[in-house]
């Protein structure tokens, strides 16, 4: 059985370490602990030992969790991270804090029109797809500076950052993370609002320690939390 509590302390003492030797402020890294495949008591079990930034993968894995009588009443902010399905959108507007996986205009379209429809303000991340592997989602890093306009402009969602999903390999991953911490600084300087652009959303349970290194203000912790995952 996992100690999920002793889990995150490590974690957090690893941050901590890092941050000190970059010369970071551990303060300015989000650690989202990313529960997907894991049971609602897990998640309160995190909870108890201080932690509320919850990333899930699936969109009825999310809402199951977040609607749950567990954990409806938790002041938790929950993270989507996994592929958004354009027609899946309208089930987590209003449930999450923040959606770090658009990847493309169309859905980053209907986020904006749901969100529109219930009168609320969405924040969301734009997917890059640094490695160029074809498994996985994602804007290729070529075309961001030219969408990015079009993402931009649409009414009732922020744009605050990038995220992205690296090679397993920790030396093409220092790199793909190097990239996407460059775009973001080319788009903070096309963007009316730079200001907003903050976030960088990179690094796992076995690269976390670099994409701190170079830069992640979030890093997504599961396996390292919550053990390994059941399917």
């Amino acid at each position: 059985m996992e100690n999920i509590a002793h889990n995150l302390q490590q974690i957090r003492n690893e941050i901590r370490s890092i941050c000190d030797r970059t010369g970071r402020n551990p303060s300015d890294i989000r650690l989202i602990a990313v529960s997907k495949t894991k049971p609602a008591v897990l998640v309160k079990e995190a909870f108890d030992a201080g932690q509320v930034d919850i990333g899930e993968s699936y969109v009825q894995e999310l809402v199951e969790k977040h609607d749950s009588e567990l954990l409806s009443g938790l002041p938790l902010r929950w993270h989507f991270i996994g592929h958004l399905q354009t027609n899946k959108v309208k089930d987590i507007v209003g449930r999450v804090s923040l959606i770090h996986s658009i990847d493309k205009l169309k859905t980053a379209e209907e986020l904006s029109k749901r969100a529109s429809w219930k009168n609320v303000t969405a924040d969301y991340l734009i997917e890059i797809n640094t490695s160029g592997e074809t498994t996985k989602f994602g804007l290729p890093p070529a075309e961001l500076l030219s969408s990015a306009p079009d993402f931009i402009t649409l009414p009732n969602i922020r744009l605050r950052g990038l995220m992205t999903i690296a090679s397993p390999d920790r030396n093409k991953a220092r790199q793909e993370f190097q990239v996407l911490a460059e775009l973001l600084d080319k788009l903070r300087n096309i963007s009316p609002d730079p200001a907003l652009l903050t976030e960088l959303s990179m690094g796992m349970s076995q690269d976390f320690d670099i994409a701190i290194e170079e830069g992640a203000t979030m890093i997504r912790i599961g396996t390292a939390i919550f053990g390994s995952r059941q399917r």
